[in-house]
């Protein structure tokens, strides 16, 4: 007998999250298109936009992927979103549930100048992701076709940080355009060829 996944409805500021920074111009984004949408489609958008989490120490859900959207519709008064449950690690103490969760890749804990931190520095909540301009950008770039969408952990966080050894946050804070046309002509480089949805030199170039 083939068993229908369960669906759960989480409060969004019960949800904890697996990495320190997002890309606040990218929440930004994301709640203009949740206002675009309306209330009538919101509730279709809700059900295809299941959050996947892994069920931890406590029974509490850790978010493995869309931070973005979930600091959004927080930030939209959107109360509870569903939730799909990837793998359940409940029975996990802190240190050891880490540490599978580093090793699967489903952690980030990256700040906002791309150092690595204890597992103990992620936010207890949504709410409390701080802003990676190289975030940002890495997202506005991969919109632009700087780069292709990639299934690569935390593509966009690799591409941010190629941008950060190459650029001066200040020149990404005060001139977002202009940080824009010069890391679309860094993604063409061959020196980008290691990251996950490198495109290539354009032709002629």
């Amino acid at each position: 007998m083939v068993r229908e996944p369960l669906l759960t409805t989480v409060a969004i500021t019960d949800l904890r999250p697996t990495q320190i920074t997002v890309g606040m111009r990218e929440v930004q984004a994301k709640r203009k298109h949740w206002r675009d949408i309306g209330m009538t489609k919101g509730g279709k958008f809700l059900g295809t936009h299941m959050i996947p989490v892994i069920l931890g120490p406590k029974k509490r859900h850790y978010v493995i992927d869309h931070h973005h959207l979930s600091l959004a519709l927080h930030e939209e008064k959107v109360k509870n979103v569903a939730v799909t449950v990837v793998a359940n690690l409940s029975k996990l103490e802190p240190d050891e549930f880490w540490n599978v969760m580093d090793n699967r890749s489903w952690m980030h804990p990256f700040d906002d100048n791309g150092i690595r931190r204890h597992y103990k520095d992620i936010p207890k909540s949504i709410t409390e992701l701080i802003d990676d301009p190289f975030r940002s950008l890495a997202g506005e770039l991969r919109r632009e076709g700087g780069y292709a969408k990639d299934t690569t952990p935390f593509s966009e966080f690799i591409w941010a940080e190629y941008l950060r050894r190459r650029m001066k946050r200040k020149s990404v804070e005060s001139n977002f355009d202009g940080a824009l046309e010069k890391a679309l002509q860094l993604a063409k480089s061959p020196d980008a060829g290691y990251l996950p949805g490198w495109c290539g030199p354009a032709p002629g170039d």
